[in-house]
């Protein structure tokens, strides 16, 4: 992240429609602090002294980094507030609707995208069928298809091109260069350039990350708070985690490869070569109908997870387990709460709670790795 420039200028999208917000320059540190308290105050504003008093900038720092956000558009008078002394201040907000980004989750079989405005509402949405074994050409196709469709609102009419595109899909891959390794069940993938490739084609930056870490960044800044993990149930399995309100990526970026831990020596085959994996033996469960077995399975894993990183929280997402999340909030539930009866200790079991968010979270989740860095509220 940029913490020495401030300045805020104009840019052009892919069309030339003009995009009103350079993306780089917004992503300064003191522009980020500013922008997270006015998008924290909602529509009742804050005022600039109260934005000097919270983040420790000098009156005139403020006073520099508001008028070029609403030279830009970025914020705007919310009226006046009663002061102590003196005349009333004037309180200042921000414009949602000045900038949007996209979310794209790319699964094995269909990809989703949302566009969402500076406060994270989701404004347009599309959905596709894919095949992510169909060759990077075509994947490339349908992926630059589905976000052209999306209709960014503009004055006017006119369309205005998206702040970036963040793209979330399974792993493992390398975050900070949006490099693919073996994704599991698609080897081909291993040393694509996902990201360079995709920037290319649209027009616009792009982010690159695992589907779990995505849908754990859209939960954290959403307000879940404290250390959790996401546990990603749909065409595989995977686990976002945060540690300490942070997502934790590790050094490889391969941190949350929960699907692949061996549970079962010499048990079910797994795509990804091994035995017993906790992703194989949940899958089959599934496949066979038996939800409950599937969800102690997943409960087994989860325990594991818990165990090692002693976190506050069990999140449950993904299509499998909105088509029935009573039923695996219930048996991942009672694997957590007989793990805590063994350990005693009168704490009582790690909660376990449906994500918010369903189907869409990831792609939601998505969407903040091009706008959390924006508020300092992530490093994409």
């Amino acid at each position: 992240m940029n913490r020495t420039n401030d300045g805020i200028g104009g840019a052009h999208g892919t069309h030339g429609a003009p995009l009103g917000v350079n993306l780089p320059a917004l992503r300064s540190h003191n522009t980020a602090l500013v922008l997270d308290l006015l998008r924290t105050a909602g529509a009742e504003g804050i005022s600039r002294l109260e934005l000097a008093e919270r983040t420790g900038l000098t009156p005139q720092a403020v006073s520099k980094i508001t008028a070029r956000l609403r030279a830009d558009g970025l914020a705007a008078e919310a009226g006046r507030r009663a002061s102590t002394g003196g005349k009333p201040r004037t309180v200042l907000r921000l414009v949602p609707e000045a900038g949007h980004a996209v979310g794209v989750h790319l699964d094995r079989d269909e990809v989703r995208a949302v566009l969402v405005d500076l406060d994270g509402a989701v404004v347009d949405r599309r959905r596709a069928p894919l095949d992510l074994g169909a060759g990077a050409d075509a994947v490339l196709a349908r992926v630059a298809g589905v976000v052209e469709a999306l209709r960014v609102p503009a004055p006017a009419g006119a369309d205005r091109s998206p702040l970036g595109v963040g793209v979330a899909l399974p792993g493992p891959l390398d975050h900070h260069r949006g490099v693919l390794h073996r994704v599991t069940g698609f080897p081909e993938w291993d040393g694509f350039p996902l990201r360079d490739a995709l920037a290319r084609r649209l027009g616009v930056p792009v982010v690159v990350d695992k589907d779990t870490n995505a849908a754990a960044l859209g939960l954290a800044v959403g307000g879940e708070g404290g250390s959790f993990a996401y546990l990603h149930l749909g065409t595989g399995l995977g686990a976002g985690l945060v540690i300490g309100g942070s997502v934790h990526r590790g050094t490889r970026t391969g941190a949350g490869e929960f699907g692949h831990q061996v549970i079962q020596l010499d048990g079910r085959p797994c795509t990804c070569g091994a035995r017993g994996c906790v992703e194989a033996l949940c899958l089959d469960a599934v496949a066979r109908g038996d939800v409950a077995e599937a969800a102690r399975v997943l409960g087994a894993g989860a325990a594991n997870l818990v165990g090692l990183l002693d976190i506050d929280l069990v999140l449950l997402g993904g299509r499998t387990v909105a088509a029935a999340p009573e039923a695996f909030v219930r048996g991942v539930g009672a694997v957590l709460a007989a793990r805590a009866r063994r350990e005693g200790g009168g704490d009582g079991a790690v909660p376990v709670r449906v994500a918010p968010g369903g189907v869409q979270g990831v792609a939601e989740g998505a969407a903040q790795l091009v706008l959390a860095p924006l508020f300092g509220r992530g490093d994409a």
